[in-house]
């Protein structure tokens, strides 16, 4: 262990292990043991010696008991990185009212009780709440845990029970967590973790740094051959297809509450006979629909108000340690564990009381965890090692085993200055210390070491050392994770930090830099397609325009059996499309998409016209795009000088860890600045991924060359937030930032553009007066624009003005198609950020109808926990009401109001206020919107949440949730309020993507939802409406391929089929038809053989072995891409006799063909002379027309080619 063991230097620590052993083996009555005097790295090595000091006695394990979430996550992270196979066993909010929620906790605490039951585990880590609150009971979490391998045997009918007795919902496509499916022979579920208790390492990256790392959740794909488990795969969720197979899966629960027939029984008399003594009616309507859910075997959402008659008892995280023998408890702040333990207590009862009152629960049911006793209980039969940095309270007057104080000093942030690291480790060769620095990897230690040598003092590399085999007055230099440095004086052992746990990550994340490939290409590729088709959506055809799409319409013509799309035209016109040729059909979205959209007539000119229009006005817009593309390209811009130590020190001295999409990221942009072009490059990230951070090192780097840095962002209050940032990041280093905009009076605004001019200023931060007339640089060398799609036509003519020749970076969360689109092209470069920051959680959604009670609940306990709140209510017109109401409810509540509309000496005050912590709850229109980051928010309420657009609830979602607490956001509608299926829609999906890196899914299922919007300025989206967007797109790419003089991609002649053969996907092979469509959609791209046989794996993965007919299919599809790429416009059969028709007769190639056949089976081929010429080819019997054709066509293009 090397490093993480300096505290077995000290001569307490042995004393201290025996001790703890002796209790942990021999003692008939365990004693505590009371250890104080430790710093935060001195605590992390003795947390890690004592746990691996447990197990090496024989001991089942340890338990260490913290005060707070964001302890513990950081306690389980140090653990693990030290090798100790370390849980995290999280709390868990109840709900006890009827509000639908997301259920992350609850996948992770089942599965760190399913490892403690497997015995899988060193160590466990929680808070005394989610220790004493109620859990699932051994028993019943060992009857819903399902382990499969091959060759098992289970009927499908018993594994569907015991699924959905584990809490798993079937559904058409298991596409998150807690769904499954079923096709025939095959079953596709989607568990909480594959690395899950039981399971076979299945190969996922543990490395990561989010507090839920310990969850690697992927559905899996069950095929049987009758009862037998004939193979278990796992499969990508997006594109349903096979990664790989493995050869035994657990399945453990997926709700902690998961009732059966029973349970539900007596959840609906209990509800029923409350019904009849409440008198509030909202109590009697939640009431009433916990019973009709109980009755109908519906999800209740409430549920956790009836945990009693669920779990016929209490059982505890404490409880799954019992049968494993004594353990050792740690109580690393016994002041704070009792404190937190003590606040949720108190929190508990209020809540119980409240519920009495209303006539929600019955008091014998209103238990939902143990109390303290139960604690010290289990710690009088366990070792216990309460820990404090002075004496813990409540230890006097006790019987302690030993009481043992530790001598420790914190160590310094070196932040990477390389001369205070030397100066120290001199100091501490001079002193006779033994001294080790912690570097981030081998890289790092051999450069600490060799500038240490430089520097007079004796270092060495190495890569790890322990404190038996250091010598005096020699500095080790190792690659280790330890943020935390710190001093043992008495044991005269100091360990320095030169490499921040962030560093650390920085450094070994930099070395898969280029192998995550992160270039424009891939990056956008990771935009999500739009949703399948559903039956009552408009599409465009090429040549018929809009209609509306019907369905999947199975025909019978002359014997044989086909799908068509079924497509109604404007009047009584219908059109029935081959699935066949489904590539020319795409969705409709546009400005009206869920609303009326006028039907094009078949054969009519309004489309003709309608699609000429679009096509010259994405010619003028492709014309624009190039010239200014071009300009870019011949204009010389600066290159910017390769990073110095200056840049190196602003970026060690980042606080957080970055994450790999992040470095890939500012490598990129330091390369597109380094280069003799001016950048202009999008920075895509979710909310709170870290773009504001990429942005200033690459500030910090054009200041450094001595430019200008122009931060432009779309609202006052986002230039005041980004303004206060960059100062703090840069108060180090002479840098003069400023902010232009309302909080500048306009005596302070002309002294500022007076400094600007003559280059007093270095970065100027503002909204969009930043693009005024009266502004003038003296040399600007880099813009950031910020939240692009927040500015108007006219204001983004004005920064092309700004921009030319200057380095741009364009940083959004939720990019508008246009800029996609541009980035996809090649015509501007694109980064995205895609990976979660460290140490956060998703934030706990709920979606409910408005209700004051457990709203003010809501807020309560936020302030309890000395958190802030935002009430987000956007009409201005009842805003102060609505603030008043909340400080009538709430008297001691610091509340203040914040609108656009206010002026600015108001709004600064405000929001400084809130800043500052001296506003409780801030009740807002949606100016908090764009980029507000208050870390100390973490509680989101929204009045009418169903008028806001899906990107948009997500974007102020993430205002919360921004630091390592867990946050909380509702979602609420009015009571009684019938929602359009466009609101629900968009309610439903906001709660689905709780998780990190969900703003593309959102954004384009916001497009879906509402349509395209006005994306592309007022010119354009007149034109995008009238053929819809993803023809527009169409357009724009080819007029931009022609504007760049780029050969337009070959368009092959389309080539139809018909042949008697029965082809298309059986209902009874694939029942979902939206699976349908998806799969008639591919199959209308395949081209060759190889995309044949690709289809073929995918069908037979996902639903089986394909039947005779849906093979049929896939040959036709052949038939037509081979067709296409031989000139043959149509081949068609009557009788025996098949009629291939080319564009143009190739009449050498039909010749050496007619002659390279003739001896096959009699079989002669005839060119016909007519006019135009064709060729005929007769069948004899049994013969399949789909073998004949693809056996000549493949023969035309080998003689074609040369190849016969």
């Amino acid at each position: 262990m090397g490093i993480t063991e300096f505290i077995r230097a000290e001569r307490d620590y042995g004393a201290f292990s025996e001790t703890l052993i002796a209790q942990l083996k021999n003692s008939a009555r365990p004693r505590p043991i009371v250890v104080s005097g430790l710093c935060e790295g001195a605590a992390t090595s003795f947390y890690t010696c004592l746990a691996a000091d447990v197990k090496a006695a024989g001991g089942a394990g340890t338990l260490f008991l913290v005060p707070g979430d964001t302890e513990a996550a950081a306690l389980f992270r140090r653990l693990s990185n030290a090798g100790i196979r370390t849980l995290l066993y999280p709390t868990r909010d109840l709900l006890f009212h009827n509000a639908t929620a997301s259920h992350e906790s609850e996948h992770e605490r089942l599965f760190v009780l399913a490892k403690i039951m497997s015995g899988e585990w060193d160590a466990v880590v929680a808070t005394p709440d989610a220790a004493l609150s109620f859990t699932m009971p051994p028993a019943a979490l060992e009857e819903r845990i399902i382990t499969l391998s091959l060759g098992d045997e289970i009927s499908r009918e018993e594994l569907l029970r015991r699924l959905t007795d584990a809490g798993y919902v079937r559904a058409e496509e298991a596409g998150g967590v807690g769904l499954f499916s079923v096709r025939g022979g095959i079953i596709d579920i989607y568990p909480t973790t594959l690395d899950d208790a039981g399971n076979a390492d299945s190969g996922s990256d543990k490395g990561g740094s989010t507090v839920n790392e310990q969850l690697n959740p992927m559905p899996v794909r069950l095929e049987f051959f009758g009862d037998e488990v004939d193979r278990i795969s796992i499969f990508d969720p997006t594109t349903q297809r096979t990664i790989n197979s493995i050869t035994k899966i657990t399945i453990l629960p997926v709700r902690e509450l998961c009732p059966r027939g029973e349970d539900r029984e007596a959840i609906e008399k209990v509800a029923r006979s409350l019904i009849k003594k409440a008198k509030n009616e909202t109590v009697r309507a939640q009431l009433s629909s916990e019973a009709d859910y109980a009755a109908n075997g519906l999800p209740i959402p409430s549920i956790d108000k009836y945990m009693k008659l669920v779990f016929g008892g209490g059982v505890c995280l404490l409880d799954y340690f019992d049968a494993l023998g004594r353990i050792a408890i740690i109580t690393t702040d016994v002041n704070g564990v009792k404190k937190r333990l003590d606040g949720y207590m108190w929190q508990l009862g209020e809540d119980i009381k409240e519920m009495l009152a209303d006539g929600l629960i019955t008091p014998e049911l209103a238990e939902y965890s143990f109390y303290e006793d139960k604690l010290d209980l289990f710690r009088e039969k366990n070792a216990h090692v309460a820990c404090s940095t002075f004496s813990p309270a409540g230890m006097s007057g006790r019987s302690l085993a030993g009481l043992y104080g530790f001598s420790s000093r914190r160590g310094v942030a070196y932040s990477g200055n390389m001369n205070l690291l030397a100066e120290d480790a001199a100091s501490f060769v001079r002193g006779g210390y033994k001294i080790a620095v912690a570097c981030g990897s081998e890289a790092a230690a051999e450069v600490t070491a060799s500038a240490l040598r430089d520097a007079g003092v004796s270092a060495v590399a190495v890569s790890d050392v322990s404190y038996k085999d250091m010598e005096p007055g020699v500095v080790y230099a190792v690659p280790a994770a330890n943020p935390e440095g710190y001093e043992l004086p008495v044991s005269r052992i100091v360990l320095l930090s030169f490499s921040s746990e962030t560093q650390e990550r920085r450094t070994q994340k930099r070395t898969r830099i280029d192998a995550a490939g992160r270039r424009a290409g891939t990056a956008s590729q990771k935009i999500l397609s739009y949703n399948d088709l559903t039956p009552g959506d408009y599409v465009v055809h090429e040549a018929y325009g809009i209609g509306r799409y019907l369905g999947i319409e199975n025909l019978t013509t002359a014997g044989v059996s086909r799908d068509y799309i079924k497509i109604q035209y404007a009047g009584t016109d219908l059109l029935y499309l081959p699935t066949d040729q489904l590539g020319l059909v795409s969705k409709y979205i546009g400005a009206n998409a869920d609303g009326v959209v006028k039907l094009s007539k078949m054969g009519g000119t309004d489309w003709i016209r309608a699609k000429s229009r679009a096509k010259a006005a994405a010619k003028d817009m492709a014309k624009e795009l190039i010239t200014l593309y071009a300009e870019r390209r011949r204009k010389h811009g600066f290159a910017f000088p390769p990073d110095d130590e200056f840049q190196r020190g602003f970026e060690l001295s980042f606080e957080y860890e970055e994450t790999e999409a992040q470095l890939a990221a500012i490598e990129e942009i330091k390369r597109d600045m380094e280069s003799p072009w001016p950048m202009d490059r999008l920075l895509c990230g979710d909310v709170g991924y870290g773009k504001t951070e990429v942005a200033l090192r690459a500030a910090f780097k054009a200041i450094l060359a001595g430019k200008q840095v122009a931060f432009l962002v779309p609202t006052t209050i986002l230039a005041y937030q980004h303004f206060t940032t960059a100062m703090a990041r840069m108060r180090p280093y002479p840098i003069t930032i400023e902010m232009l905009s309302r909080f500048r009076s306009p005596a302070q605004q002309e002294e500022i553009l007076r400094k600007l001019r003559r280059g007093e200023i270095d970065m100027i931060i503002g909204t969009h007066r930043l693009i005024s007339q009266d502004v003038k640089f003296r040399d600007l060398g880099l813009l950031i624009v910020d939240e692009e799609q927040r500015f108007g036509v006219a204001q983004k003519e004005k920064l092309k003005q700004l921009a030319r020749g200057v380095d741009v970076l364009t940083l959004t969360a939720t990019p508008i198609p246009r800029t996609l689109n541009m980035a996809m092209n090649g015509i501007r470069d694109m980064s995205i950020l895609d990976e979660a920051p460290g140490n956060r959680y998703p934030v706990q959604t709920y979606v409910l109808e408005h209700d004051d009670a457990v709203i003010l609940e809501a807020i309560r306990r936020e302030l309890r926990r000395g958190g802030q709140v935002f009430y987000l209510y956007n009409r201005i017109d009842g805003i102060h009401q609505v603030a008043e109401r909340l400080r009538r409810s709430l008297p001691d509540a610091q509340i203040a109001v914040a609108h656009g509309q206010m002026d600015r000496d108001r709004l600064e005050v405000i929001w400084q206020s809130l800043l500052d912590g001296e506003i409780d709850i801030l009740v807002s229109t949606t100016i908090i919107e764009t980029g507000v980051d208050v870390p100390n928010a973490n509680t989101l309420i929204i009045e009418d949440a169903d008028r806001l657009g899906l990107a948009q609830l997500h974007q102020i979602r993430g205002r919360v949730g921004r630091s390592g607490r867990r946050a909380y956001a509702y979602f609420t509608f009015k009571r009684g309020k019938a929602l359009s299926e466009e609101a629900t829609n968009r309610l439903e999906a906001i709660r689905e993507y709780t998780e990190f890196g969900a703003g593309f899914r959102v954004a384009l299922r916001d497009m879906e939802i509402r349509g395209a919007g006005n994306l592309l300025g007022p010119q354009q989206h007149g034109h995008l409406n009238a053929v819809g967007y993803d023809m527009y797109i169409r357009l724009l790419e080819a007029a931009v391929l022609e504007e760049k003089g780029t050969p337009m991609p070959a368009e092959l002649p389309e080539c139809t089929v018909d042949l008697r053969e029965d082809a298309y996907l059986p209902q009874s092979y694939i029942n979902s038809s939206r699976h349908r469509m998806e799969m008639y959609k591919k199959i209308a791209n395949i081209e060759n053989e190889d995309d044949v046989r690709d289809m073929y794996d995918e069908l037979t993965d996902r639903f089986g072995e394909p039947p005779a007919a849906a093979k049929s299919l896939l040959d036709i599809a052949l038939i037509r891409g081979l067709g296409r790429a031989s000139g043959i416009r149509a081949i068609e059969q009557r009788d025996s006799e098949i009629s291939i028709k080319p564009h143009k007769l190739e009449i050498d190639v039909w010749a050496k063909l007619v002659d390279a056949v003739r001896c096959e089976r009699n079989r002669q081929p005839r060119i016909v002379s007519a006019n135009p010429p064709y060729i005929t080819v007769r069948l004899t019997s049994g013969e399949r027309p789909s073998a004949v054709v693809i056996s000549l066509l493949k023969k035309f293009i080998q003689i074609k080619d040369g190849a016969m």
